[in-house]
């Protein structure tokens, strides 16, 4: 019988889970989707590929769980780190800086390469998760009408329009001790598009 990790089948099942994930998440940027294979994961993992396969069954079904977790944790970090702010613009900022830093220390392939790679029902799967972030940012767009933050505005248009500029790894595609200032310049041009010039200091986050 394999041995158990963690000293029960849930505690093991997570450290499964939790020690692929990694490795999958190392092998995203240095190798890319295609070149990944399930039995060099279990491998670099400590794992054996029939453990392995009773876990995940298929790369397809590996990387929907892998960016599950992972957007599922995001959503939460990024719901805290909002609500933690007192007033929309705040909150807008907090958002913006938010989703750019993640976006520059992650490395996934794009939406297009991912739907590519994915049959249509697990990209389906993936995408659903971007729903809970896109309604973060409808509550502060609404949020910030209700207290004159900015003009009332369409935010049906205003969302894709903000999450477009917010998906562009040009913006964070800058050397290291540049990428605060590109964000902050990012946040700028966000909070002037919506309607206000005030721009709030960054906190960590």
């Amino acid at each position: 019988m394999p041995k158990v990790l963690g000293g029960s089948i849930e505690a093991h099942r997570r450290e499964v889970r939790a020690r692929v994930f990694d490795v999958l998440r190392a092998q995203l940027y240095e190798r890319g989707f295609d070149a990944i294979t399930l039995s060099g994961i279990a491998a670099e993992a400590g794992l054996g590929r029939t453990a392995l396969y009773n876990h995940f069954p298929d790369k397809e079904s590996l990387l929907v769980a892998f960016v599950e977790d992972e957007a599922a944790r995001y959503v939460t970090r990024l719901r805290e780190a909002v609500e933690a702010e007192a007033d929309p613009v705040r909150q807008l900022a907090t958002f913006v800086r938010l989703q750019l830093r993640v976006l520059a220390e992650y490395h996934l392939p794009p939406g297009g390469a991912l739907e590519s790679a994915l049959a249509p029902s697990a990209y389906r799967r993936i995408s659903a998760h971007a729903d809970p972030i896109t309604g973060q940012l409808r509550a502060v767009l609404l949020a910030g009408v209700d207290a004159g933050c900015w003009p009332a505005q369409d935010v049906d248009v205003v969302i894709p329009m903000v999450t477009a500029a917010l998906g562009s790894r040009q913006v964070i595609d800058v050397p290291a001790d540049q990428l605060d200032a590109a964000i902050e310049a990012a946040v700028g041009f966000v909070l002037r598009a919506l309607g206000t010039s005030e721009v709030p200091d960054p906190r960590p986050i």
